[in-house]
């Protein structure tokens, strides 16, 4: 029997009527769900009133764009609240119009990743915030004192940033710049109807939802897109059992990590994207190659697990991910600038 058809068999029988029968018992549903996955608690209350003044602070820098080189880009450049924190772009425009090389992902739930950005090359929140400041796409800056002088051009930021960080002679630094930034987004956390399944409501999740959930996991889905987040917390190769590009149409093959560590056994490996809100972030994969969320669940069956999908299991699990969509954060919202300094 030939190896395609050998595969098409054993993957009919996996997801034979049985299979989906069992997706009707929720308590077991519930309890295999629970083995890989974790609910996402609520945003989490500042713990301290200095947490606090940061991530307002952090809030306020976050929707700031006279940082940037052009004046026109600041972090929510890329990371629209119609858009659950994306901007809808295969690729991130930033400033002078430049093309970033890789998808926007989105900033909700991006406090739960092991790492920031596709390669995994920012290590937190905090350096993902800082760095973008020189990023050539991004923020645009040669060098952080050029993005600090702009801030200090502005006079309330002085006593925004002694507020935040009492203590210090000159708080307007890049360091200060991240960790405010990141106690922003460390509020952006978006719980869903699927956290409430989660935590024992059955009711949370339609039948077609709950079948979903049970092929997402008996395909082995959940192997990766484990966790709270639902993935964000590991690195893996793109293309496990075929070329990703040959599926996905990618114009050009991205290397990934092995541009990083210049280590030939991270080719092609990436972090694994969280499937938080991913039924509002299209479209999908690090190039943004794929516009359609069913055609990007087949096409990870089968470069990644070697399954193919069937339409109606592709449709299920689609569904599920549906259920991983969370409100917009109220605080999620640009607060009304600071007037420039007074011309002389």
């Amino acid at each position: 029997m030939p190896r395609s058809t050998l595969i098409l068999s054993l993957t009919a029988a996996f997801f034979a009527a049985p299979a989906f029968a069992e997706a009707l018992d929720s308590g077991k549903l519930l309890t295999d769900a629970q083995a890989v996955l974790a609910p996402l608690s609520p945003p989490p209350v500042a713990k301290d009133s200095l947490q606090a003044v940061r991530a307002e602070l952090g809030r306020r820098l976050f929707f700031e764009n006279r940082v940037s080189m052009d004046g026109n880009v600041s972090c929510s450049h890329c990371h629209h609240a119609d858009k659950q924190a994306t901007d809808g772009l295969p690729k991130a425009i930033g400033v002078f119009g430049k093309e970033n090389p890789r998808n926007a992902p989105s900033i909700f739930n991006a406090a739960l990743n092991f790492k920031q950005h596709w390669r995994g090359d920012r290590e937190s929140l905090e350096e993902q915030a800082e760095k973008s400041l020189l990023g050539p796409a991004s923020f645009g800056n040669p060098d952080q004192a050029t993005a600090m002088g702009k801030l200090k051009a502005i006079p309330a930021y002085a006593d925004a940033f002694a507020k935040a960080f009492p203590g210090e002679q000159d708080p307007i630094n890049s360091k200060n710049w991240g960790t405010a930034v990141a106690a922003f987004e460390w509020t952006l956390l978006t719980p869903s109807r699927f956290d409430a399944f989660l935590a024992g409501d059955a009711k949370a999740l339609s039948p077609q939802e709950q079948a979903g959930l049970r092929t997402f996991i008996d395909a082995g889905c959940g192997s990766c897109h484990n966790g709270a987040g639902l993935g964000g917390n590991s690195f893996q190769k793109f293309g496990v059992t075929g070329d990703y590009w040959k599926e996905t149409g990618s114009r050009t093959p991205d290397k990934g990590r092995a541009d990083v560590t210049k280590n030939d056994t991270d080719l092609y490996v990436f972090k694994v994207a969280s499937l938080r809100n991913v039924a509002k972030t299209s479209p999908y994969f690090h190039d943004g190659s794929v516009e359609d969320l069913t055609r990007a669940v087949k096409i990870m069956g089968k470069v990644q697990l070697g399954k193919t999908l069937l339409d109606n299991q592709a449709a299920d699990i689609v569904a599920f991910l549906g259920s991983l969509t969370g409100g917009v954060p109220a605080n999620y919202s640009a607060p009304e600038p600071y007037p420039d300094a007074p011309a002389k």
